[in-house]
């Protein structure tokens, strides 16, 4: 396993979305309260290939596991 580390930053044009620290933010602050029944990758916001590369992340436990959570815990907090 590449021992890569992965920010938020890297995540968002990993997922072709604007990654620039004020765009992470509003995407995370138009999309928050995700509900707890829903899991991150089911979301309706993404496309199909977003929601794919999130699956596997967190199904082959990738590098990119660490980011992805990050982001899951994000877009539950303060709901």
């Amino acid at each position: 396993m590449d021992s890569a580390y992965h920010s938020m930053v890297t995540l968002f044009e990993q997922l072709g979305l604007p990654s620039e620290p004020d765009k992470i933010d509003e995407f995370i602050a138009r999309h928050r309260c995700l509900l707890d029944g829903v899991s991150l990758e089911s979301a309706p916001f993404w496309t199909d290939s977003q929601a794919d590369f999130l699956r596997e992340a967190l199904q082959e436990d990738s590098d990119w596991t660490e980011a992805v959570d990050q982001l899951d815990a994000r877009l539950r907090y303060e709901c």
